[in-house]
């Protein structure tokens, strides 16, 4: 009793430890990091046909922001862009490595922390988005890193129009994403696919996401579509919380 006392105290002082060390992290890329509304008038709008009075429309009208993704590789080399969720935590920029272990428990300036980063999944490729482009990153209690992707459980968040678009900045482009599905899972692999041997294989694909979803969104997703996915634990490491939306604006 006494050991396992003792081992859960040290790991205490360590979980604070590394805590306090992402959240300085933050506090210094945040204080270093600037993001700016640009002049989008010649952004294109991936679809053209939505109806003026759907959602489609509010949502392009959302500024595009820009961000020095070349000032922040001077930082950390295997940073590939920077992502924002509305009403959450959720505005750093995220990694890209060979594997999907490093940054597990590695944070931003790759010293060892439990804590980890945000990285986009090693398969897909940061310069030319895949059809799905996957953003994994741990569900913290102290709320940093995807901590607060929990909000998007709850109606009040999911319902708010300004909530349901995700800006998704790279050296190439910036962009903005609109969910259209949210929901929470035990622990499985099927969500997990970046490219699609044919059209109808991605067709399955967005059916069974979309069919997922704790709410509908009422958008139309397509195969000509390409696919943002936040993946984090819920409820430990038996569940994952999961969010998908689809490419509505790029510069």
């Amino acid at each position: 009793f006494i050991f396992i006392a003792l081992a859960c105290v040290v790991k205490l002082i360590f979980w604070n430890r590394d805590n306090k060390k992402t959240s300085s992290l933050i506090d210094n890329i945040s204080s270093d990091t600037m993001i700016k509304e640009v002049d989008d008038s010649d952004s294109e709008l991936v679809s053209k046909d939505e109806d003026k009075n759907s959602d489609y429309w509010y949502y392009i009208t959302f500024p595009l922001i820009d961000v020095d993704i070349s000032k922040l590789k001077s930082k950390n080399s295997d940073t590939v862009g920077w992502i924002n969720v509305n009403n959450t935590n959720i505005n750093y920029p995220f990694v890209h490595y060979k594997d999907n272990d490093f940054y597990l428990n590695h944070s931003y300036d790759k010293s060892y922390n439990e804590a980890g980063w945000v990285f986009m999944d090693y398969r897909n490729n940061p310069d030319e988005l895949n059809e799905n482009t996957i953003i994994y990153g741990h569900n913290l209690a102290n709320q940093t890193m995807f901590g607060t992707l929990r909000y998007a459980l709850n109606s009040y968040w999911y319902k708010k129009s300004a909530n349901q678009i995700i800006t998704f900045n790279t050296p190439n482009e910036n962009m903005k994403f609109q969910i259209f599905s949210i929901y929470t899972i035990p622990t499985t692999n099927d969500y997990l696919d970046i490219t699609f041997p044919t059209t109808d294989a991605y067709q399955a694909y967005i059916d069974l996401v979309k069919g997922r979803s704790i709410y509908d969104f009422n958008i139309e997703v397509t195969t000509d579509d390409k696919i943002l996915t936040l993946s984090t634990c819920a409820n430990g490491n038996d569940k994952r919380l999961v969010i998908h939306a689809k490419l509505i604006k790029e510069s």
